[in-house]
């Protein structure tokens, strides 16, 4: 009897071993020739596109974005101040700055690469007995010299609440409590962060470190 579980464990240790050697050599490394080749040492943010509902989404969002860039090692143009410059020179929104060719940002900025963002979704959700934060956006990273992709990744975080206790009552209560906490106090800018380092600093297809990194 004995002799004939080990023979089982022993089948059940080899499958095991086979399927992990085949996830493995189905995640495939990241391209990052292009990154490599072009070698950015500053990055410029443009303000995101918003194809959400909440219209201050881009504004909280960019706020989130440079501290893991230049953490990365990338010196990252100051986004307010390129947010203003753009305004003044006839630029009011997010829309109007992504339409920007890359040859006028070369020209006038001077950044090594050009960050493009697209929020997909963004805000506080509430529902009957739950609610949730989201934060779901795209970026690209582009060579502003060539004009080639040499990045790109998702941001997304989602945090809930759900069921505190106390059957359907606790339920209807903490999520009451949570609606009201929510309309206080704004968790997207928290969301949005860590949305923002799961995408940068992702072992797997994460942003490489820039020239700039502290060892």
């Amino acid at each position: 009897m004995n002799e004939w579980i080990c023979k089982r464990f022993k089948v059940i240790i080899t499958l095991v071993a086979a399927l992990t050697l085949v996830g493995c050599a189905n995640q495939q490394r990241y391209d990052y020739s292009a990154l490599e080749q072009s070698a950015p040492r500053s990055i410029l943010v443009i303000p995101p596109l918003n194809n959400s509902v909440e219209v201050n989404a881009p504004y909280i969002y960019i706020s989130t974005i440079s501290r893991p860039l230049a953490e990365k090692g990338y010196y990252v143009f100051p986004v307010a101040v390129i947010d203003r410059f753009m305004k003044e020179n006839g630029l009011p929104t997010p829309h109007e700055m992504n339409s920007v060719p890359l040859s006028k940002l070369a020209e006038h900025i001077g950044p090594d690469a050009v960050l493009y963002v697209t929020i997909e979704d963004w805000g506080q959700k509430y529902h009957i007995v739950a609610s949730k934060t989201v934060v779901k956006a795209k970026m690209r990273l582009v060579d502003a010299r060539t004009g080639k992709q040499i990045w790109h990744a998702y941001a997304y975080r989602e945090i809930g609440s759900g069921d505190g206790g106390g059957g359907l009552a606790g339920m209807l209560i903490g999520a009451l409590v949570e609606q009201i906490a929510g309309s206080m106090s704004d968790r997207t800018p928290m969301v949005a962060t860590q949305a923002n380092h799961f995408a940068i600093y992702n072992p797997n297809v994460g942003l490489l470190d820039g020239p700039y990194k502290k060892r």
